[in-house]
C-alpha cells in the first residue's frame, strides 16, 4: 500500500514538474516576443503598422499599399472627415511589389476592405537593385507580427543565400538584439504588442519644400516593358485579387516622371485594365489636381509636402466617389477615433500651410541627402 502511495506522489511530481517546465517556457516565449517587438528600430514605419493592427476589425474601407509615395501623398484623416471613407497605409520606404500580395493576405487576417489601393511606382525598378539594401526588405518583415504568413513573406523575399542568413530574419530580435535603449521609451511600451493607435491613420506630415519644374511627359504615348520579374509580381498579385474576389484600384502619385516611366506606366496600365482593374496614373491629370511643382512637393519632385498632399487626396476622394460605392460612416460610434484624427489633421494642416507659405516666400528649400553629398 505504502508503494502504490509513493508511486502515486512520483507521478504527481513529475507531473508538476513538466507543468512547471512547460509554463517557464511558455513565460519565457511571451517575454521574448514583446521584448522583440520593442526592440525593432522605431520611426513612422513601425508606428503605422501597429496603428494598423489596433483598428477594430472589419472596420477599414480601403488599405492602401505600396512605398512612400503613400504615407505623405494621402490623408487618411481628411478623406475620413471630408467623405467617411476609412482608409489606412500599409506603407514602408521603397517597398518591394514582391511583398503587395502578401501584406493583402495580412490584411485579410483584421479587415475586410471594400478596395485596395495600390501605389505602381516601384514597378519601374530591377528587383535586383532594390535587395542589394536589405533594409527595404525589413521594412515590410520587420514590421509583421510573427506567424506562418511573416514566414511565407520572408522566404518569398529574402534569398537563401543572403549574407544576413533567413534565421535573422525569422528572429529579427538576433540583429535588434542591442536596442537595450529601446526599452526605456515609453513609445516602445506602447508598441510592446505590436498594437498601438496611430493618431493620423499612417499618415505623415511633410512641411518643407524642394521645388522644380513640372514634367511635360504626362499622357505621353508609347510603352516599355517593365522589368521581367516586376511583372511577374505583379501578374501573380493580379492573379491572386481575382481569385479572392477582391476589388483594386491600381495609381501612380504625380512625381518629377520621365518619358521612360510615363511609357512604363502605360504598359503597367495595359495589364491591369485587361484584368478588369481600374488604372490612374496621376501624371496625367496635373491640371485637374492643382500640383504645383514649384510649390507643392517637399523633395524636388519625389514626395508632395502636406499642401501637395491634401490636393492629391482632394483629388483621389473624387474619383473613389465617382467610381466606388462607398458608405459614409461618420457619425457612427465605432469610428471615433476617425473623428478625433480629422480635428487633430485640421490643427497640424493649418500650422504646415503657414510653414511651407513661409518657406516659398523665404526660398527657405530643403536640403536631400542626396543633393548635399554632390555639393
Amino acid at each position: 500500500m505504502e508503494q502504490k502511495e509513493e508511486i502515486g506522489i512520483g507521478e504527481q511530481n513529475r507531473v508538476r514538474i513538466i507543468l512547471q517546465i512547460g509554463s517557464f517556457f511558455a513565460i519565457f516565449l511571451v517575454l521574448l516576443l514583446v521584448v522583440s517587438y520593442m526592440v525593432r528600430t522605431n520611426g513612422d514605419v513601425k508606428d503605422r503598422f501597429a496603428g494598423f493592427y489596433a483598428e477594430k476589425r472589419d472596420s477599414l474601407d480601403i488599405v492602401m499599399i505600396g512605398s512612400s509615395p503613400v504615407f505623405p501623398y494621402y490623408a487618411a484623416p481628411k478623406l475620413w472627415g471630408e467623405s467617411g471613407i476609412a482608409m489606412y497605409p500599409l506603407s514602408s520606404n521603397v517597398q518591394r511589389p514582391v511583398a503587395m500580395k502578401y501584406l493583402v493576405e495580412e490584411a485579410e487576417k483584421f479587415q475586410n476592405p471594400k478596395l485596395y489601393i495600390f501605389e505602381m511606382r516601384m514597378f519601374t525598378m530591377e528587383d535586383a537593385g532594390l535587395r542589394e539594401n536589405m533594409a527595404y526588405t525589413r521594412g515590410v518583415t520587420d514590421n509583421l507580427r510573427y506567424s506562418g504568413l511573416r514566414n511565407k513573406t520572408i522566404q518569398a523575399m529574402v534569398p537563401e543565400d543572403n549574407e544576413e542568413g533567413r534565421i535573422s530574419f525569422y528572429l529579427d530580435i538576433m540583429k535588434y538584439h542591442t536596442n537595450w535603449k529601446m526599452l526605456a521609451l515609453p513609445s516602445e511600451w506602447a508598441n510592446m504588442l505590436y498594437y498601438n493607435p496611430h493618431p493620423l491613420k499612417g499618415y505623415t506630415f511633410k512641411d518643407e519644400v524642394g521645388p522644380l519644374p513640372m514634367p511635360d511627359c504626362g499622357n505621353a504615348e508609347g510603352t516599355k516593358a517593365i522589368p521581367e520579374e516586376q511583372e511577374a509580381y505583379l501578374r501573380d498579385l493580379l492573379d491572386y485579387l481575382e481569385q479572392g474576389n477582391h476589388e483594386a484600384l491600381f495609381i501612380v502619385s504625380p512625381y518629377g516622371e520621365s518619358l521612360e516611366d510615363q511609357q512604363m506606366y502605360n504598359y503597367i496600365g495595359e495589364i491591369v485594365t485587361s484584368c478588369g482593374y481600374r488604372f490612374l496614373n496621376m501624371n496625367d491629370y496635373y491640371e485637374q489636381i492643382g500640383i504645383i511643382f514649384e510649390e507643392d512637393f517637399a523633395d524636388y519632385g519625389s514626395h508632395t509636402n502636406a499642401v501637395g498632399a491634401e490636393k492629391c487626396t482632394d483629388f483621389l476622394q473624387t474619383y473613389l466617389l465617382e467610381n466606388y460605392d462607398f458608405t459614409d460612416k461618420r457619425g457612427e460610434a465605432a469610428y471615433e477615433s476617425w473623428d478625433e484624427a480629422y480635428v487633430r489633421w485640421q490643427g497640424e494642416m493649418e500650422t504646415a500651410r503657414q510653414t511651407i507659405a513661409e518657406r516659398i516666400a523665404n526660398e527657405e528649400y530643403a536640403v536631400v541627402e542626396e543633393i548635399a553629398k554632390l555639393n
